[in-house]
């Protein structure tokens, strides 16, 4: 069966780095698109980061541009999430998330199929 499993989150400063991955399994992970989805306390999805099957096509939100980086290893069916310059308002629990397709999804939940349970990255001094 499909599964993704987030990892890497925790307590980090502000101007701090993480890096989240997420490890794919039970699917052709080349063979889809995949995405990097947040959810701050007390507020709604952000579909935050997305690439496509082979990692040539990239999204980014506004909120993160220039200081995260998403990148896919699909040798080793695993989904990165580089985040740098961290602020508190990046604290979230983060998803990655499967595509039905290959191709960028656009940020609506009906693009996906298949959900990790998240990691959480707290910034905070």
């Amino acid at each position: 069966q499909v599964q993704l499993v987030e990892s890497g989150g925790g307590l980090v400063q502000p101007g701090g780095s993480l890096r989240l991955s997420c490890a794919a399994s039970g699917f052709t992970f080349s063979s889809y698109a995949m995405s990097w989805v947040r959810r701050a306390p007390g507020k709604g999805l952000e579909w935050v980061l997305a690439i496509n099957s082979g990692g040539g096509s990239t999204y980014y939100a506004d909120s993160v541009k220039g200081r995260f980086t998403i990148s896919r290893d699909n040798a080793k069916n695993t989904l990165y999430l580089q985040m740098n310059s961290l602020k508190p308002e990046d604290t979230a629990v983060y998803y990655c998330a499967k595509a039905k397709g290959e191709r960028l999804p656009r940020p609506r939940a009906y693009e996906y199929d298949y959900w990790g349970q998240g990691t959480q990255v707290t910034v905070s001094s």
